[in-house]
């Protein structure tokens, strides 16, 4: 098993000290052997642990993204049958979440080049994580509504969320009027 896969507490301690770390003093100040002496394993162990620092960088993303997923859920069981509101609550929660979060805030400063594109052109796997959540929390809500449609709907979400994320053009509440509008008129098809 590889060390992207592997889910274990230490795993867990060692991206949570890297997100932190980054939050506070930057990508560059992350290395592999101020992480072991954080969490109290030799560096090696964080090798296998996290594997490389782009391995490391990406899963740091990934245990971040956790917590905004988190918001979906929350929204959808806000609203189990309006998929509108459930998506304007999941917009403006993740887009007020992104604004004062010290990890993103880190990335989009554009101090650590290295990451920025883990939200941009290296984005894929998050945003195939997003799509499938969301996905998975929409089928209920719309069971007539052919499936490639409903993909298409949550892919347009996803990324349209992930742009404000990375370049904020309104306010969370504006930019999720807008989002779960489109989104409605997607579904209704």
């Amino acid at each position: 098993m590889t060390a992207e896969l592997r889910d274990t507490e230490l795993r867990r301690r060692i991206i949570a000290e890297a997100a932190e770390r980054t939050a506070r003093s930057g990508w560059s100040s992350v290395t592999m052997s101020a992480l072991a002496d954080r969490v109290g394993v030799s560096r090696q162990t964080v090798y296998n642990e996290v594997g490389s620092k782009p391995a490391l960088a990406r899963a740091m993303v990934l245990h971040e993204l956790v917590h905004f997923l988190a918001v979906v859920d929350d929204a959808f069981d806000a609203h189990p049958t309006d998929a509108v509101a459930a998506i304007r609550q999941a917009v403006q929660g993740i887009l007020e979440t992104a604004q004062e979060d010290p990890l993103v805030r880190a990335i989009l400063s554009g101090a650590d080049a290295d990451l920025l594109p883990l939200l941009t052109s290296r984005s894929g796997d998050l945003l195939e994580m997003a799509q499938i959540a969301t996905l998975q929390r929409l089928v209920p809500l719309t069971p007539s509504l052919e499936p490639s449609r409903r993909a298409a709907a949550v892919d347009m979400v996803v990324r349209t969320v992930l742009s404000h994320v990375t370049q904020p053009s309104g306010s969370p509440v504006q930019v999720a009027r807008d989002v779960s509008w489109a989104a409605g008129r997607m579904l209704s098809r």
